[in-house]
């Protein structure tokens, strides 16, 4: 039997931590990043003159960022800390189903990331494509869009390691392995 303090301690998967602890870190940075985007989009949206992009700067016909895209995108920053929140929640309580929305979000992101994984090798032109819709005083374009094969390995490599960090997994034991609970107190009668 093993006691609930070695068991909130012991070594897991989530960099060497237990699982508990690694998901509240996890949720805990998932909240403090889309706290930091929050913060930006409020901020854009309270002075829209100074951080609107124009059709101009952009050199298309769409205007990338109106307000209805940055409501849009403060509704998601705060749908984002809601779920890490809950998952944090969760976590720290021992209630596993305030962590599901958090875990198909995940799945989710996985799914994402492997299509566009999967789209820059079999397309790897979309890169190419992608940096040239952005505005011309954009740091280093040039420089960027001269490095054709290598642009398309990094973008594999990072891609990659995300993809990587996202499926480690528990050991198949520490995953199924159910902590005893304690015996009921002996029945006395009245």
């Amino acid at each position: 039997m093993i006691s609930p303090r070695e068991r909130r301690f012991s070594a897991g998967c989530c960099l060497c931590c237990h699982v508990r602890t690694g998901t509240i870190i996890l949720g805990f940075w998932y909240m403090l990043i889309n706290g930091v985007v929050l913060l930006i989009l409020l901020t854009a949206l309270c002075d829209p003159e100074h951080h609107h992009l124009t059709s101009a700067e952009l050199a298309n016909d769409l205007d990338v960022m109106d307000e209805s895209h940055m409501c849009i995108a403060t509704a998601i920053s705060l749908l984002m800390i809601m779920i890490s929140g809950m998952a944090t929640y969760g976590a720290y309580k021992q209630h596993a189903p305030w962590i599901i929305p958090f875990f198909c979000y995940q799945i989710f992101d996985f799914a994402l990331n492997t299509l566009v994984a999967i789209s820059v090798v079999f397309y790897p032109n979309t890169v190419q494509d992608y940096l040239q819709q952005l505005p011309g005083n954009f740091p280093y374009k040039e420089e960027i869009m001269g490095m054709n094969v290598g642009l398309v390995f990094i973008v594999l490599l990072f891609i990659g390691c995300i993809l990587a960090f996202k499926v480690l997994l528990p050991p198949y034991e520490d995953a199924v392995a159910v902590p005893p609970k304690q015996a009921p107190p002996p029945y006395m009668s009245a």
